[in-house]
Formats: C-alpha cells, structure tokens, sequence
C-alpha cells in the first residue's frame, strides 16, 4: 500500500514537533535533506542522519528548546514560516558553557518539499540576537 502524501501543512507541523524534540517525526525530513542555518557548524546540516544529531546537539543544550510556527504560506513544494524560538541555555552550545540564560529568537525558513518529504530548510535568523541575550558577546 502506497504512503499517502502528506499536506505541506502537515509536514511543517511534524517538522515543528522534530525540532520540539519529538524524535518519532525524523521521517518527515529527506534522507539527503540540507539545512542551512546560521547556527550550524559551517552554516548548513547535509543528511538526515546528521540533521537528527544537530537537533539533538541543540536540545542538549537547549532541554526545554520550544519552537512555535506563528505565520506559515503553503503552495505544493514550498513552505514560508516565520518562527518564534525559546529555551534556556543548559548545556554546552558550539563551545559556550552554559549560562542558565533564557532566550527567544525569531527567525523565518524556507521549506522546500518534494515527495512527501521536506528536502531543504533555509532558516534566516540573527545569530547576535541569541549570542546577545545568552551574554556570550562582549559589549
């Protein structure tokens, strides 16, 4: 029996409910998916196996790591969502001890789908707006 496709909706959502730590959606993601963010080791995340260890890498040291989809355009293969993240800083983070600071960072992705499944996740966010609230920037 075929898989049934699932609406862009769908997948943002189980896309979403991955980054929030529900590890059981790591299907929703290609296995030849590219995340480019501008948190990521080298700016971008090739494969799905290496995806699921960064977001496992950010919720080590994020433990309670929400992410909340606020406005989200959908056609057929592309998904445009602006995004509100929150977390406290509890483990080590691209080498930063952990401060204990909470932080919330806004950010918009550009998902492209195909198949099914999400193939490339552009994530567009300010990198100094999370550095600055976890006091990791000089003044």
């Amino acid at each position: 029996m075929a898989r049934a496709t699932p609406e862009p909706e769908q997948l943002v959502n189980d896309y979403v409910a991955l980054w929030n730590g529900d590890f059981s959606k790591i299907d929703v993601v290609a296995e030849s998916v590219e995340v480019y963010d501008p948190h990521a080791p080298d700016g971008e995340v090739h494969g799905r196996e290496d995806f699921e260890a960064y977001v496992r890498e950010v919720r080590d040291a994020f433990p309670d790591l929400t992410f909340t989809a606020e406005d989200v355009l959908a056609s057929d293969d592309l998904v445009m969502a602006e995004w509100t993240g929150t977390g406290t800083h509890e483990g080590e983070y691209n080498g930063a001890a952990p401060t204990g600071r909470e932080m919330t960072v806004r950010g918009v992705s550009k998902v492209q789908i195909a198949d099914g499944e999400i193939r490339s996740d552009r994530i567009y966010t300010d990198p100094l707006e999370m550095h600055e609230q976890l006091g990791l920037v000089d003044d």
